[in-house]
């Protein structure tokens, strides 16, 4: 395992799969300008890294995330001017573009506190895993400001629904373990003892799949929602033209004829 070069918050890297995580356990891990901006680079360098297969973005302490720091945000935000205010939440937006972008699928292992902008973070991710004490919330109406965050409005709806999702934008109350499994938002639950375990043989799992194949998928997922079904119908054939050209899909023939698993190389 080796551990990589950031310093907003933690990162090993072990069989092409990284383990995330924020480091502030004594506070509930929230997030800071610096671990915004620095999460933000780090999903966009992803793209152009061949090396990590699939990203856990982990909990840490038994919490989550309690969103944006009271202290070194909030505060903060009170007294900038609408420059600098806009500055700030382009900058949060384009941490959710950037996981979106990033080419590899984003397991969030959900524990405890997921709140704010920690609860985008989960929201943005590909797959949840949470314990039965995983509380998500998105409590920006709590503070004064629009249910409508870092792409909030868009993007939660079509996991959990409209409705569902219009009741916690606008009360900011807690959704609970049990209803983010009912409601699709969690893709299962475990308990809390076997989260990462759980979280690392899912990302295990996709790492020794074709990532070139899943790297389309992730595209296709984002792109098709704003396309009618004939766009998207013409623009999966196209994707899937070009996954045929590649290596695994001739890898995964031969061992077929072969009576063998495949071998997968991402090429």
């Amino acid at each position: 395992m080796t551990a990589a070069d950031t310093t907003h918050f933690l990162c090993t890297i072990e069989d092409g799969i990284a383990r995330i995580a924020l480091d502030r356990p004594e506070r509930k891990n929230p997030l800071t300008f610096d671990s915004y901006a620095e999460l933000r680079d780090w999903f966009r360098d992803l793209h152009y890294n061949d090396d990590i297969k699939a990203v856990i973005f982990a909990s840490n302490g038994g919490n989550f995330s309690s969103g944006g720091d009271v202290h070194d945000i909030i505060g903060p935000l009170t007294r900038m001017n609408m420059k600098e205010l806009l500055q700030f939440t382009r900058m949060t937006g384009d941490l959710v573009k950037a996981m979106i972008n990033c080419g590899k699928p984003v397991i969030a292992a959900i524990d405890g506190i997921c709140v704010g902008a920690g609860a985008i973070i989960a929201m943005a991710s590909d797959l949840r895993i949470a314990t039965p004490e995983a509380k998500v919330a998105f409590l920006f109406t709590r503070v004064g400001l629009a249910g409508c965050d870092m792409g909030a409005c868009a993007i939660l709806p079509r996991i959990i629904g409209q409705g569902r999702a219009a009741e916690l934008l606008y009360t900011g109350r807690a959704m609970s373990a049990d209803e983010g499994a009912a409601w699709g938002f969690h893709n299962r639950l475990v308990a809390a003892d076997a989260l990462e375990g759980e979280a690392r043989k899912l990302a295990q799992q996709i790492a020794a799949g074709p990532n070139f194949g899943h790297m389309i998928t992730k595209t296709m997922l984002a792109q098709e929602w704003s396309m009618s079904i004939e766009q998207a119908i013409e623009a999966e054939a196209q994707a899937q033209a070009i996954c045929m050209q590649t290596g695994d899909f001739e890898r995964a023939y031969r061992a077929f004829v072969a009576k063998e698993k495949p071998v997968f190389m991402g090429d």
